[in-house]
């Protein structure tokens, strides 16, 4: 079980996977929606049956001028250099585990990527607060193992996160544990807010 991660918290992942990472696994995870959340007025009102609920992670890739150089996301699977893979868009949240995942070989980034940033948009528009058991976190591509978890179940009216930022210092992978909460359906939404982040 990796660490729980908090708003701004800083980490280097090669320590905490106690040795070089060398591919790394975004997973994100929410349950279906139930629309009886309203008890009695829920009821009256046609409550009772599941929501539609659809999270959308995505990978941002950004150079040392903090260009978007590239986005992987459910519009586009694979980064152009094939460096990251999205498994592909989960529209319900149904099923346990991960429910979408974004597969990174960081030694197969272009020199001229600096960061990636690590984002969940809710395209169904509603508010975190009515996401059950939602959450993104950080794996060890070559066992699996979890690094670092953001819980996502946060009350509020926002519909987005930018999750996280992992970039290159020293030879060496960190992240830092953004956790800003945005509006937006797509990743671009957010650009203007990603930007004092890089």
């Amino acid at each position: 079980m990796g660490i729980s991660l908090q708003k701004g918290q800083k980490i280097s992942l090669d320590k905490e996977a106690g040795s070089t990472l060398t591919r790394i696994v975004m997973g994100l995870g929410w349950d279906a929606g139930q629309s009886n959340k309203g008890g009695f007025l829920g009821g009256l009102f046609g409550g009772g049956g599941e929501t539609s609920i659809d999270l959308d992670a995505s990978c941002l890739l950004f150079d040392e001028a903090g260009n978007l150089v590239d986005a992987v996301w459910f519009r586009q699977l694979t980064s152009r250099d094939g460096s990251i893979h999205h498994t592909g868009d989960n529209r319900t949240g149904e099923g346990a585990g991960d429910d979408e995942q974004i597969q990174v070989n960081l030694q197969a980034i272009p020199g001229n990527v600096k960061s990636l940033v690590f984002t969940v948009n809710n395209y169904t528009s509603q508010d975190f607060s009515q996401v059950a058991n939602a959450y993104c976190r950080i794996l060890n591509g070559a066992n699996n193992s979890e690094i670092a978890r953001y819980d996502l179940s946060c009350q509020g009216n926002h519909t987005a996160m930018i999750m996280a930022k992992v970039y290159r210092h020293n030879n060496e992978w960190k992240m830092h544990a953004i956790g800003e909460v945005g509006q937006g359906r797509t990743f671009d939404q957010l650009l203007p807010q990603i930007q004092p982040h890089l």
